[in-house]
């Protein structure tokens, strides 16, 4: 067995296990490929489980989606092309959470879990030169380089701008607007605006998302030379695609090596992650239970 596919079967059964010495602040739960976190320097494409820590770095590629779960219950909701930076400190993330998310472009969602006492939580969100408090809060924001948006849905969330003193903001369905340079103002939100804006962050059926538990996974072939399945393997993964490598013994002592990309809860999730394989590495994936 050569260094590289030693390393890659490494990768993979340490994605497998997900466990670490201190609880983790965060973990991705589901995820709509491709999509990366950088830690050191390194980055990895995200699967259901990955730790995500304090400096982590997110990114999310066209058509991407990701679903973060903090460790004292809430969801954060990444979109497409988004970059962000995750931050946390404390040694016990899961009763008392102390965090920060930096959003460098991109929309984003977060939704905290009302049912854990406000006191137990305290986040912070930087979205391009506006600082948001988080309370007990369902939260919608994008960043870009025109204009910084957040729109509250429910709850109460404080504002604070690069210029000016901070407010809160407790009327839902409201957002507060700042064109790149400009002052900030507050305006009313339709439904009909939040629906669309939603749907920037938001995984649904048919969307080819992995998730916790998915039975199915797709194929990316099963080449016998072990050097063209650790090129496609490293090809996928530097793509956003997690995939693993896995041998499997032929006849007369031979073998042969999958690339596989588990996950997928049913047949439809996975030909509609196919697709996305094929428009951005070429390669054929087959669905299998």
């Amino acid at each position: 067995m050569g260094y590289r596919l030693g390393l890659a079967l490494l990768i993979s059964f340490l994605a497998a296990l997900n466990v670490s010495a201190a609880p983790a602040p965060a973990r991705v739960d589901r995820v709509q490929m491709p999509a990366w976190l950088e830690r050191d320097g390194s980055p990895v494409p995200m699967s259901p489980g990955l730790e995500v820590r304090n400096g982590d770095r997110l990114r999310t590629g066209p058509g991407a989606r990701v679903y973060l779960r903090l460790a004292e219950g809430s969801t954060i909701k990444l979109g497409e092309s988004a970059r962000v930076v995750f931050h946390h400190r404390g040694d016990s993330p899961e009763s008392h959470f102390r965090g920060a998310m930096e959003v460098l472009i991109g929309a984003f969602r977060f939704t905290t879990d009302l049912l854990r006492r406000l006191e137990e939580r305290e986040m912070v969100i930087r979205v391009g030169t506006a600082t948001i408090g988080i309370r007990g809060t369902d939260v919608w924001g994008r960043t870009t380089p025109e204009q910084d948006l957040v729109m509250l849905l429910e709850g109460r969330i404080d504002i604070s701008p690069a210029a000016g003193s901070t407010f809160a903001m407790a009327e839902p369905l409201t957002a507060y607007v700042a064109l790149r340079g400009q002052a900030g103002t507050v305006v009313g939100v339709s439904q009909a605006e939040l629906q669309a804006r939603a749907r920037e962050t938001e995984i649904l059926p048919g969307d080819g998302a992995v998730g916790p538990g998915g039975a199915w996974s797709l194929v990316l072939g099963a080449p016998a030379d072990e050097e063209v399945a650790l090129e496609r393997y490293e090809r996928a993964r530097a793509a956003g695609f997690a995939v693993h490598i896995r041998p499997l013994a032929a006849q007369r002592g031979s073998w042969t090596y999958e690339v596989l990309l588990p996950g997928f809860a049913d047949e439809a999730e996975a030909r509609a992650a196919a697709s996305r394989i094929q428009a951005a590495l070429g390669l054929e994936a087959r669905p299998r239970p």
